[in-house]
């Protein structure tokens, strides 16, 4: 089988400011992308993008991909739009990694992007919960609604759901974003930097129980890029892009869509869960971090909880997860966040990540989710790296 590389990376700073223009986040990422490679634009055979909400939030649907690199000379490249809920930019990775294994291609740009922020503050919101089966909303709704955002009802619940079936506290989550938050302020493109410590958290504004505000992934604009290609020009940088799983979900009656992928990936890779070295898990709130790293298979069930209190899941233990800060202190910008992922393990690899390196890492993981189908996620991808 054809093995596929991660030749360059390239993140634009993720930031909630409304006149943000993702064309030009989008520039950004891809140049810094393009010349990490060193690949120039006569290069790319196909260009992949993820973009989840454009459609809703801005009125842009159809062209999203060519709109949105309408800055590049890119005559006659196929651009291929990717859709998937929150796992749209992991899913645009799925795809192009598809095609450069099939031999359909040889260079290939990956891009994510998603403009959030909007002077409507319920916009997004509106335009998130679209991500679940509108015509059986009421009987697959959480019991307990009322934060404003479906998701977070949903994340709430499942957050209940794991206290009472491992005795974890409202703490251990806390917990999580204090440590996530020092990760960030090492991420020159995150969105919250500032200390916070498990008081504050716990004392901040109540979204639902026992979520707080810290606790939850917030709203905002982000876009990143990967070049992939089967020849790297500078082959001492390229990372080896070892799997590449997407699946659907189909409800709780069957297995964690997560867990899915997980396997997939991990019988394609030819690593183990214990090879790993770091993660980047789909932390929309703070516990979904634990019940990621579960459902991967890099913890077992319930031991999260001590994980996080033995400081496990730090920078410095042996499960490093969310280096980059993660989705709740990073940001999520759903169409960009996948890819940010990848950026974000590849560069761990490569050794660039600065004060948040995690050292001697040599295999790296990430998980991304998005849309809610039967009590469980509708889409889940799980990729794994090696140098």
């Amino acid at each position: 089988m054809t093995d596929t590389f991660v030749a360059g990376t390239g993140i634009a700073v993720f930031d909630r400011s409304p006149s943000t223009r993702s064309a030009d986040q989008v520039e950004h990422a891809v140049r810094a992308a393009l010349e990490d490679a060193a690949v120039g634009l006569d290069q790319i055979d196909a260009v992949y993008v993820g973009n989840a909400a454009s459609g809703l939030l801005t009125g842009q649907e159809m062209i999203r991909g060519q709109v949105l690199l309408r800055q590049f000379d890119l005559s006659g490249v196929p651009i291929v739009n990717c859709e998937n809920a929150c796992a749209s930019g992991s899913t645009a990775l799925h795809l192009a990694d598809t095609a450069l294994r099939a031999g359909r291609a040889g260079t290939v740009l990956v891009v994510g992007a998603e403009k959030m922020a909007s002077e409507d503050k319920q916009r997004p919101m509106i335009a998130l919960a679209a991500a679940v089966d509108q015509e059986r909303l009421e009987e697959e709704s959480p019991e307990v609604r009322g934060s404003g955002s479906l998701f977070m009802d949903i994340y709430a619940q499942l957050a209940r759901d794991y206290m009472s079936d491992h005795e974890a506290r409202p703490e251990d989550f806390a917990a999580l974003v204090v440590k996530n938050r020092r990760h960030a302020s090492h991420n020159p493109v995150a969105q919250f930097t500032a200390p916070i410590t498990v008081e504050e958290v716990l004392e901040a504004r109540l979204i639902n129980d026992p979520l707080t505000l810290p606790m939850c992934s917030p709203i905002g604009n982000g876009a990143a890029a990967l070049v992939l290609t089967i020849e790297p020009t500078r082959e001492a940088t390229a990372v080896r892009l070892l799997a590449s799983s997407l699946v659907s979900g189909r409800g709780r009656h069957s297995e964690p869509a997560v867990a899915h992928a997980a396997r997939l990936a991990f019988d394609q890779s030819g690593v183990s869960p214990g090879d790993v070295n770091l993660a980047e898990v789909h932390d929309a709130t703070a516990p979904a971090e634990l019940i990621a790293l579960e459902e991967l298979g890099l913890l077992a069930p319930g031991e999260g909880v001590f994980a996080v209190r033995k400081g496990r899941l730090s920078v410095g233990g042996d499960l490093p997860t969310n280096p980059s800060g993660g989705l709740v202190c990073k940001g999520h910008p759903v169409g960009a966040t996948g890819v940010a992922q990848v950026v974000e393990v590849a560069d761990q690899l490569r050794g660039r990540a600065g004060g948040r390196q995690v050292e001697g890492a040599r295999i790296g993981i990430t998980e991304n989710a998005g849309g809610w189908l039967g009590g469980d996620v509708a889409a889940a991808t799980v990729h794994i790296l090696g140098r």
